[in-house]
């Protein structure tokens, strides 16, 4: 079978041609990116640098494809997501073309990467590990600004060519996704590489202390990159057609992640400096996986620390 991957330049996009190759499918796989700066390429895959917001380019690249993920976005971690809000709604260009064109191509399957950035921000301003957000929480919308707007816009719109063409589309909402072949500085890099990489700087020498983002309370739930292609695997090969949580249930402290860390490194009592005004988004968000569980018998398996080594390990191979 042959499948689109957008975005496929991107972390989640490599792995997840990797998967894909591996199951045996004709991937195409496209990136705006030059090859020199995709996290992983593959000569088995057709690799194309194109730039998806031009619906020309869509047009070329559906064809003759039954299935099309769609991860492709002008994104990163908070930090550059509070100060890119027009380019982060951008993207939405990408995801209107790519569906205007899939339908036009009789795509079969079409897949959009959302987020829990969608969620309702008054949902998540108390510290509360009983706390977890059920995709009915995205409404009233109050999402994130800019990055979960054009989010929560992309997934009606996938709603809309289902309900108006029969269209068949499947959205699921990571949250906080992390592992090996990703971002790890530069400004766009998430929470979890983020920590390893100052843990490991921090251990060598190169700073004494390690700066924190906020107060270090924050909770969050992070999902490794094995469990989030196989949730996207899992939603594609379902029936449900409706926005569906693909994310751990385990819940931990910013603190508890970057003690976590560095444990693993044998870094004992670590100095750290909280900077309570850098961006630091909601005070808690974590994944609530009943319908993830009802709809695919399934729900993210690999634990925090399993996962936070196996990113340490290929972070700490890097130039850091």
């Amino acid at each position: 079978m042959k499948v689109l991957v957008a975005g496929a330049g991107g972390f989640i996009g490599g792995h997840l041609t990797k998967r894909l190759l591996e199951n045996g499918m004709d991937v195409v796989a496209v990136d705006k990116k030059p090859f020199s700066d995709w996290y992983q390429l593959f000569s088995e895959a057709q690799n194309l640098c194109l730039d998806l917001a031009e619906s020309s380019n869509c047009e070329d690249v559906v064809k003759n494809c039954s299935w099309v993920f769609n991860l492709a976005a002008d994104m990163g971690g908070m930090g550059f997501i509070e100060n890119n809000k027009a380019l982060c709604m951008i993207s939405v260009l990408i995801n209107t073309n790519l569906l205007i064109a899939s339908k036009n191509a009789s795509v079969s399957k079409f897949f959009f990467a959302s987020s829990a950035c969608v969620y309702t921000q008054e949902l998540q301003t108390v510290l509360d590990r009983n706390i977890s957000l059920k995709e009915m929480d995205a409404y009233p919308a109050n999402p994130e600004d800019g990055y979960g707007w054009e989010k929560l816009f992309s997934e009606r719109m996938c709603r809309h060519f289902y309900e108006d063409f029969g269209f068949e589309v499947r959205v699921s909402r990571y949250h906080n996704v992390y592992g090996p072949f990703g971002t790890y500085y530069g400004g766009r890099e998430k929470a979890p590489a983020a920590a390893v990489r100052k843990v490991l700087e921090y251990k060598s020498g190169k700073v004494d202390q390690i700066k924190i983002w906020g107060d270090g309370k924050q909770l969050r739930s992070f999902t490794f990159i094995d469990d989030c292609i196989d949730g996207t695997l899992k939603l594609m090969d379902s029936n449900f057609r409706e926005p569906l949580n693909i994310g751990s249930s385990e819940t931990i402290s910013i603190k508890e992640m970057y003690d976590c860390i560095a444990e693993i490194c044998g870094v004992s009592e670590p100095r750290y400096d909280y900077e309570l005004h850098a961006p630091t988004g909601v005070r808690s968000r974590s994944s609530n996986n009943q319908l993830c569980l009802e709809q695919l018998g399934w729900e993210p398996k690999i634990k925090f620390k399993e996962g936070i080594a196996k990113t340490l390990d290929w972070i700490s191979t890097q130039t850091v």
